[in-house]
């Protein structure tokens, strides 16, 4: 979840809609308000009005939401580290290449 609130560099992408956030994840909009409540009360997010559009509430990431992501890509990689280094350097790389077309460039199902 946190992922899909990652800051952007440009300054204007910091701040994420609900539903952007939301769509990102393929999450239906009323688990997407649960979800960010319980981000939100461990606080790890911040929900705002849109300065831009009041109906819209924007959802940022807090100092401590940054640092518990930092933590989790830490983890997330040193485990794909693991789980990767019996194909040995190259293939590893060959796997995650080809995952990365699967997941790009699915193929087409009749």
């Amino acid at each position: 979840m946190t992922a899909a609130l990652r800051p952007a560099p440009a300054p204007a992408a910091l701040l994420h809609s609900q539903v952007e956030v939301a769509s990102r994840l393929g999450v239906d909009r009323t688990p997407m308000a649960v979800l960010v409540d319980g981000l939100e009360d461990h606080g790890l997010v911040e929900r705002r009005r849109s300065a831009q559009d009041r109906r819209k509430n924007t959802v940022q990431l807090t100092a401590e939401g940054r640092d518990c992501l930092h933590r989790a890509e830490g983890a997330r990689h040193e485990m794909e580290r693991r789980f990767l280094a019996p194909l040995g350097e190259e293939g590893a790389n060959s796997l995650l290449r080809s995952l990365r077309v699967l997941v790009t460039d699915p193929p087409v199902t009749a």
